[in-house]
């Protein structure tokens, strides 16, 4: 059986965070001298994540 996929919507800030998270946790990773190899699949996976302009309405 297939996982599902999710779609995930960030705005520019928000994947920068990501990015700079994921980055800090992978510096913390090799300085307890543990594998990497999960973070860096995630990095290499957002990097490569194809970015898409939505048109967000809020409506009250």
């Amino acid at each position: 059986m297939k996982s599902p996929k999710y779609h995930l919507y960030l705005t520019n800030k928000e994947y920068t965070q990501v990015i700079n998270a994921l980055v800090g946790l992978k510096n913390e990773l090799i300085n307890e001298g543990r594998y990497t190899d999960a973070v860096d699949e995630l990095l290499i996976k957002f990097s490569k994540a194809r970015k898409k302009n939505l048109k967000v309405v809020y409506t009250y």
